[in-house]
C-alpha cells in the first residue's frame, strides 16, 4: 500500500505525492465500496423476496391441490349440512362437522315431544361419551343449554329420572377425564368455565335425587285395578328390565307378575339374538332357564336393542334429514323407499371420517 508522499499510479488515473490526492483516492474507493455493498444488499433482498414468493406459491399450490383432493374424496362419501327449514335439515354432498349439524338441528324443540325425547337423550349421551371434544365452542355451549332444558323438563314432569341420572353421570365422568388433560387442547374455553359446568352437573344430580314423586289427586281406576291379562300385556311393552323390577316393588301382586318367566323370556328375545342367548344360559334351582338372570347377564355383555317413538330419517335421493313422519319436498317417484331411519349412533357416524 502506498504511503503519503509516494508516487502511486493506477490504470487510467494519475495521483500526485500530496495528502489531497490520497484523500481523493480514499473518498472515491469508499464511495465505490458503498455502492457495491448497496447493490449487493439490494440483490440479496431481491433474491429473498423471490425465494419467499416462490415458497408462498408452492405452499398455496399444495394447499389448493390438497383442498381439491379432500373435496373430491368427501364429496363422494359424506353429506354437507346446508340449511335448516322448520321441519327438516337439508343436506348435500360434501363435508360437515357434527357440531354444525348439532347447532342447526332444533333439538331444543324436539325434547318437548315425548316421541323424540329418548332419541335426543341417547344422542346427548353418545356425544358426552366420546364426541364432546369434536364440538366447537358454540356447539358445546348449545349442548349444555339443551341438557339444562332436559333436566328442567324432567324435574317438572317427574318422568325419566333414572335416564337423565345416567346421562349426567356419563357426562361428569367424561369431563373429569378431559379436565385432567388440560393444556392439550381437548376442551374449548377456560378451565374455570368447565369446572363451573361440572359443579352445575352435580347440582342437577342432587336435584334429581331429591325428587319426591307426588301421587295423582284424581280418584279412579289404577293399574292394579285392571284385569291381570291387561296388566301383563302392559308390562310386556316395557323394554327395560329395570322398569319391571321397579314396578314389581310397588305392590305384592305386581311383584308376582314381574317374576313371570314368559315376560322375561320375551324381553330377552326382543333385545338379543338366539346365538347370544345360547352363550349365556343360566339354570334355576328347579332346572329351568332363569330368564331374568339371563337378561341382566346379557345386558352386561351385549348392547340392547334401541327403541324410539320417532327417529331422524335420511332421504338417499335428495339428501335431507328430517324427523320420521315429517314430509319433505322429495322429487323421487317413491319417496318412502328412499328414506332410511337413523339411530343416534348412525347420526354420529355420518360425520366420522
Amino acid at each position: 500500500m502506498p504511503f503519503l508522499g509516494q508516487d502511486w499510479r493506477s490504470p487510467g488515473q494519475s495521483w500526485v505525492k500530496t495528502a489531497d490526492g490520497w484523500k481523493r483516492f480514499l473518498d472515491e474507493k469508499s464511495g465505490s465500496f458503498v455502492s457495491d455493498l448497496s447493490s449487493y444488499c439490494n440483490k440479496e433482498v431481491y433474491n429473498k423476496e423471490n425465494l419467499f414468493n416462490s415458497l408462498n406459491y408452492d405452499v398455496a399450490a399444495k394447499k389448493r391441490k390438497k383442498d381439491m383432493l379432500n373435496s373430491k374424496t368427501k364429496t363422494q362419501c359424506k353429506p354437507l349440512v346446508l340449511n335448516l327449514d322448520e321441519s327438516c335439515l337439508k343436506i348435500r354432498h360434501g363435508y360437515c362437522t357434527l357440531g354444525e349439524a348439532f347447532n342447526r338441528l332444533d333439538f331444543s324443540t324436539a325434547i318437548l315431544d315425548s316421541r323424540r325425547f329418548n332419541y335426543v337423550v341417547r344422542l346427548l349421551e353418545l356425544i358426552a361419551k366420546s364426541q364432546l371434544t369434536s364440538l366447537s365452542g358454540i356447539a358445546q355451549k348449545n349442548f349444555m343449554n339443551i341438557l339444562e332444558k332436559v333436566v328442567l323438563k324432567v324435574l317438572e314432569d317427574q318422568q325419566n329420572i333414572r335416564l337423565i341420572r345416567e346421562l349426567l353421570q356419563t357426562l361428569y365422568t367424561s369431563l373429569c377425564t378431559l379436565v385432567q388433560r388440560v393444556g392439550k387442547s381437548v376442551l374449548v374455553g377456560n378451565i374455570n368455565m368447565w369446572v363451573y359446568r361440572m359443579e352445575t352437573i352435580l347440582h342437577w344430580q342432587q336435584q334429581l335425587n331429591n325428587v319426591q314423586i307426588t301421587r295423582p289427586a284424581f280418584k279412579g281406576l289404577t293399574f292394579t285395578d285392571l284385569p291381570l291379562c291387561l296388566q301383563l300385556n302392559i308390562m310386556q311393552r316395557l323394554s327395560d328390565g329395570r322398569d319391571l323390577v321397579s314396578l314389581g316393588q310397588v305392590a305384592p301382586d305386581l311383584h308376582v307378575l314381574s317374576e313371570d318367566r314368559l315376560l322375561w323370556k320375551k324381553l330377552c328375545q326382543y333385545h338379543f339374538s338366539e346365538r347370544q342367548i345360547r352363550k349365556r344360559l343360566i339354570l334355576s334351582d328347579k332346572g329351568q332357564l332363569d330368564w331374568k338372570k339371563m337378561y341382566f347377564k346379557l345386558v352386561r355383555c351385549y348392547p340392547r336393542k334401541e327403541q324410539y317413538g320417532d327417529t331422524l330419517q335420511l332421504c338417499r335421493h335428495c339428501h335431507i334429514l328430517s324427523w320420521k313422519g315429517t314430509d319433505h319436498p322429495c322429487t323421487a317417484n317413491n319417496p318412502e323407499s328412499c328414506s332410511v331411519s337413523l339411530s343416534p349412533q348412525d347420526f354420529i357416524n355420518l360425520f366420522k371420517f
